[in-house]
């Protein structure tokens, strides 16, 4: 048995109808843990208060997949409070006994963009691709040694209709299954 654990940094997830249907699809996986980080730091995090608690939550997974919404061509600012409390921990603190340890862990990044896809090109009203505003997040992984996957992209997420939001929610349930399947087995950290 895998543990496939997301991170979900949404700043209002009562407010989100894409994060929400995404968070609730992906629940319904077996050995799925999500957690609201928002609504566990409703205050911030803490290097020191809760690096340690984040690091084992991180340790104990066997993937993990980092799901947000694209704010100002960035994440939320408590994804970023947590890269820089719990990964500075994990990398430039203990990496010994935690760092080195998480390394090898598959990655996936799921986000939702407001805009439509054209609009993340070059020459469209974004001037990036989302892989281009995606790279901090990338060379993050790259830094830690962590497995990259290809990102799972919802566009125009606050303008779809319900049935679309459902149908998104479906295939990000479905390319969860194909990746934890890709990375499940005793090569999966190495892969």
């Amino acid at each position: 048995m895998t543990k496939t654990l997301i991170l979900l940094f949404h700043p209002d997830l009562t407010r989100s109808r894409a994060n929400a249907a995404f968070a609730a699809a992906a629940g319904k996986l077996p050995d799925v843990e999500i957690v609201d980080m928002q609504a566990l730091y409703p205050d911030g995090i803490d290097l020191y208060r809760d690096g340690e608690r984040e690091a084992a939550r991180l340790l104990t997974a066997d993937r993990i997949v980092l799901q947000f919404p694209i704010q100002w061509y960035s994440t939320p600012p408590l994804m970023k409070a947590w890269q820089d409390a719990v990964l500075t921990r994990m990398f430039y603190i203990t990496y010994e006994t935690e760092g080195r340890l998480l390394e090898g862990t598959p990655l996936l990044v799921a986000t939702t963009a407001g805009n439509v896809p054209e609009a993340y090109q070059p020459g469209g009203r974004n001037m990036f691709t989302i892989e281009a505003l995606l790279a901090p997040l990338r060379a993050t992984a790259n830094r830690c040694s962590l497995g990259w996957a290809r990102p799972f992209v919802l566009y125009r997420a606050d303008k779809l209709e319900p049935a679309e939001i459902e149908a998104a929610a479906t295939d990000y349930a479905a390319a969860l299954e194909s990746w934890i399947a890709a990375t499940s087995g005793a090569d999966a950290k190495a892969a």
